[in-house]
């Protein structure tokens, strides 16, 4: 696993926007906050041409447009690492023109996003064998003060941190009149459920992470991107740990995806899963909720499941270093990850 070199002092801090841009409020208030910021902090923000367009379907401009913009960024010597504008909705039609190839040759470099950023954080990892950051995007940086998630995002790309626990509270809701640059409306006590084979409520895990949106994973399943089983067959001694949430996907959704993902046979060498609060995480239907979604499909492994932890749709966010191996703890609602960079 290639991991990239960490931000140093008044290094260049590049922003792409290969979904959406900011273009429309409140994401044009927060990016231009977080330009000040950084640059408050000494460093040099170079941005793509896109990151303040919104002109396309569901991200910033035209398939192509955007892949010569991830092209650019990752294969050029334009910043020292790369930050998303923002998560969206069709980011993958970028995917057939980014040159995977020639990203894997470069030099690498630090890219975090979430949400369906998942369609680089993931293929940076099973194409290019580069670690990437599965956590809040650029626009979140604007936010003053930091919340504690954000400053752990930044000591993380910095490589000052690499232990991290859960928060003590999460965001349920965020009122129509949040200001743009607001720290997370956090009102709800931290609690994850555990599904453990012997019944127990705590626990470790140690493997290779991977994983992300399964909204965006789901796409990706069975394409010509799917290098998944090439993948957990090099890491394979490591054992792997999936780290999953979703954004639109209800309960039968939920359970229909992870069906999908194992007949795939994405779960071999699986040593356990973890789950960020899912956003329809109140839904519920037939009978069916989120929780009983995932273990109706993957009781069967016998492994840990932890699911509602802090990564994903619902701030605040663990940063999660998706390629890298990782050593969990999980115990009566404390949640544990370090990361080991081998």
């Amino acid at each position: 696993m290639r991991y990239p070199k960490f931000l140093e002092d008044g290094e260049r801090i590049g922003l792409i926007a290969p979904s959406f841009g900011g273009s429309i409020e409140p994401y044009k208030t927060r990016l231009e906050s977080a330009v000040s910021k950084f640059e408050s902090l000494g460093y040099k923000v170079i941005e793509g041409p896109n990151t303040r367009l919104g002109i396309g379907i569901g991200k910033s401009n035209t398939p192509k447009a955007c892949a010569d913009e991830i092209n650019d960024f990752f294969t050029n010597d334009k910043s020292d690492i790369i930050l998303s504008c923002g998560g969206g909705e069709t980011m993958c039609e970028d995917m057939p023109l980014v040159d995977f190839e020639e990203i894997k040759k470069a030099k690498p470099k630090w890219f975090a996003g979430y949400s369906d950023n998942t369609n680089l954080t993931f293929l940076l990892n099973t194409l290019c064998d580069t670690a990437a950051v599965y956590g809040p995007c650029v626009g979140d940086f604007g936010m003053q003060p930091w919340h504690e998630s954000i400053d752990d995002l930044y000591k993380l790309l910095r490589g000052e941190k690499l232990s991290f626990a859960n928060y003590d509270l999460w965001e349920e809701d965020c009122p129509d009149d949040y200001p743009a640059t607001g720290i997370y409306n956090v009102t709800q006590k931290y609690c994850q459920k555990v599904l453990m084979p012997d019944n127990t409520t705590s626990g470790e895990i140690e493997g290779r992470l991977i994983g992300g949106c399964m909204d965006v994973l789901s796409m990706l399943c069975g394409t010509k991107f799917d290098k998944v089983k090439e993948f957990i067959e090099k890491y394979k001694d490591d054992g792997i740990i999936w780290f999953l949430e979703s954004c639109e996907l209800n309960p039968f959704s939920i359970r229909r995806v992870l069906w999908q993902f194992e007949q795939a046979g994405w779960f071999k060498y699986t040593k356990g899963f973890i789950f960020g609060r899912p956003l329809e995480y109140k839904t519920e239907i037939m009978g069916l909720n989120c929780h009983e979604a995932v273990s109706g499909i993957l009781d069967k492994y016998k492994v840990p499941i932890v699911l509602d932890i802090n990564i994903g749709h619902i701030s605040p966010s663990i940063p999660i270093i998706s390629g890298s191996y990782a050593k969990i703890a999980f115990s009566d609602n404390k949640f544990e990850i370090n990361y080991d960079l081998r």
